[in-house]
């Protein structure tokens, strides 16, 4: 990533950010530079789409082959009641240049598989899966293994969720290799064990405050501040309000 110049305009929409050390004007020209692909423009790609535009990414990728339904809107507050009926990714690419006209949009209106990155994720710098199917969680892990590009991966069912950044290409300090999506989740369940959001249902609120963190670990990663949650999972259960944190390691690592 290079960074680009803020304009006047820019500088005063981002100042918050810029009154930060950690992040000031050179953080911001990082965010301005980078390119984020973001799969799934619904409960955890809504709130990913709209703090990455409002902290000011350059570039944001939407990925989604489904149209917004009235079931959608408890919780995917990109979309709302006027645009039932449309592509996901032209109701969240509207929202989001009403956000913030500085972001680029490119939309895909495609499912994501090994395919489509081999022959996208290359144009960007890193990838957030939001999806809510494990087929794509996989393949998302194993295309941004190949491509070399952080990935933020979340999910959420009914009241919890988690989320965890994998860079498996990367090694630790000690010169091991970062875990892999597999080092956590060996394979996908069983079919049908666990139920969809459509089969159990889910609190609205749960995907903000995931989608939220996921975004969070975004700005981190491309700016280069704090801790990103490499090699470690968090967990949110919503009902008891708490958070914990399990860590895992490559498989065959030492403990």
């Amino acid at each position: 990533m290079t960074n680009e110049t803020l304009s006047p305009e820019e500088i005063a929409r981002y100042q918050r950010h810029l009154l930060l050390p950690e992040v000031g004007g050179h953080g911001q020209q990082l965010l301005k530079a980078a390119r984020v692909m973001v799969i799934g423009a619904g409960g955890l790609g809504a709130p990913v789409l709209q703090y990455l535009a409002a902290a000011g990414v350059g570039t944001l990728g939407i990925v989604d082959d489904d149209g917004v339904s009235l079931s959608n809107l408890q919780r995917q507050v990109i979309h709302d009641t006027g645009t039932i009926g449309e592509l996901k990714t032209i109701s969240a690419e509207r929202a989001i240049i009403r956000l913030n006209p500085h972001c680029r949009i490119r939309r895909y209106e495609e499912r994501f598989n090994a395919g489509f990155a081999d022959t996208h994720l290359k144009s960007f710098d890193l990838l957030i899966d939001g999806s809510d199917n494990f087929a794509t969680r996989y393949a998302a892990a194993d295309a941004a293994e190949r491509a070399k590009r952080p990935l933020v991966t979340g999910a959420v069912g009914r009241f919890d969720g988690t989320l965890t950044v994998l860079k498996p290409y990367e090694q630790d300090v000690d010169g091991q290799l970062l875990p892999r999506y597999r080092d956590l989740f060996p394979e996908p369940p069983p079919e049908g064990l666990v139920p969809s959001c459509a089969e159990a249902g889910i609190v609205g609120a749960l995907t903000g405050v995931v989608g939220t963190l996921m975004a969070m670990e975004a700005i981190k990663l491309i700016t280069g501040i704090g801790e990103p949650l490499v090699g470690r999972l968090l967990i949110y259960d919503g009902l008891s309000a708490r958070f914990d944190t399990v860590r895992y390691r490559r498989k065959g690592s030492a403990a």
